[in-house]
This record gives C-alpha cells, sequence and structure tokens, in this order.
C-alpha cells in the first residue's frame, strides 16, 4: 500500500467499512449499475452486512493491524466487484483470487480449502476458476489500494475495466443448471 499514492492515502486517513460509516440504505439508493448499489445488493442477496467481519487480533503493529482489518473489510467490495457467492467454493476462488492480486499469506493459506470441496466442485475449481483467479488477480491492479468509500458512485463496470477484471462464470448459475440437470436424470430413472 505504501507504493500506492491511493494506498498511502487510504493509510493515512484509516477509513473503516462498518454499517456506520456505510449505511446500506443510502447505499441501496444509488443507481442501478453503480459500485454502492452492486455492493449493496450482494450483501442482501448473500445475507451479510459490512460488520461480519471480526476485528483483527494478534497483530502489534498498528499500521500492519489497520492493513489486516482494511483487507478483511474490503472483502465484500470483491465478491461484489466479482459475483462470487459466499459458500466454500466461491471462498476458495476469491482467495485464489486476493493471493494472486496481494501476495498475502493468509489468502494463499485460506486456498487450502480446496480440500473441503466435492469432488466435481474441485474440478470445476481447477479447470475454471483457478485459471480465471490467477489471471485476472495477477492482471488487475492491487484492490487493496481502492478507496470503496470514493467508488461508490462509479460505474461498476467501469471501475471492473479500469482494474482489469473480468466478471468469472456466474457460479451459482452454474450450480444452479447443474443441480436442475441431476434432477431430470433422477426424475427420468424414476
Amino acid at each position: 500500500m505504501l507504493s500506492d499514492p491511493t494506498g498511502r492515502r487510504i493509510l493515512r486517513d484509516r477509513p473503516r467499512i462498518t454499517s456506520a460509516t456505510m449505511s446500506l440504505e443510502h447505499l441501496r439508493a444509488f443507481p442501478p449499475g453503480s459500485v454502492g448499489r452492486e455492493y449493496a445488493s450482494w450483501l442482501d442477496r448473500e445475507g451479510v452486512s459490512p460488520d461480519t467481519r471480526d476485528k483483527v487480533m494478534y497483530v502489534d503493529d498498528e499500521e500492519c493491524a489497520y492493513v489486516m482489518q482494511r483487507y478483511r473489510e474490503c472483502h465484500d467490495f470483491y465478491h461484489a466487484l466479482t459475483g462470487l457467492p459466499v459458500m466454500v467454493e466461491g471462498e476458495v476462488v476469491l482467495k485464489a483470487f486476493e493471493f494472486a492480486n496481494t501476495l498475502l499469506p493468509m489468502a494463499g493459506l485460506s486456498m487450502f480449502a480446496v480440500t473441503r470441496l466435492k469432488p466435481d466442485e474441485r474440478e470445476r475449481f481447477w479447470l475454471v476458476y483457478l485459471p480465471w483467479a490467477l489471471e485476472n488477480g495477477l492482471r488487475a491492479k492491487e484492490v487493496i489500494n481502492v478507496y470503496w468509500e470514493e467508488e461508490l458512485e462509479r460505474d461498476v463496470e467501469d471501475l471492473r475495466s479500469e482494474l482489469g477484471i473480468e466478471k468469472p462464470v456466474d457460479l451459482r448459475a452454474i450450480r444452479k443448471m447443474i443441480r436442475a440437470r441431476k434432477k431430470a436424470e433422477r426424475e427420468r430413472r424414476v
């Protein structure tokens, strides 16, 4: 963050992303297609809030603790930007993207949760989502340096383009299609 002008400003200002600093009602009032509205819609769809992130503990350096807190608080913006859902499969994909983008060791370690995925989910991760995460994470500007509070009114597609992020294939849609196909196969067998 110190090597980026916006990152330095974030470190100086130390903004926080909470319900107190980012009212969901206010975010929902932004125009469709804006970063703020996309973020609020994603939070509503996934049933989470800006307050679902735990406070950073066991980090003695004040600046490092803030960076880790900011990383946690921005995580749902990354979800909203990519469209990845809150489920183990979506989280593992997002952690792979975060690791490729930020090189934070904890994001890389979180990818070991791939072992919790079902065989078909693991295959999809290796063949579809890991290549997407690595390509986009390595190509994109560092998302930790986005001053989200200043981007809320911006068109989300413009921000994705500026950052160099392409949305991945819709994971929820794929899972829904697979469930429907399996249900139809079961019904044919009966």
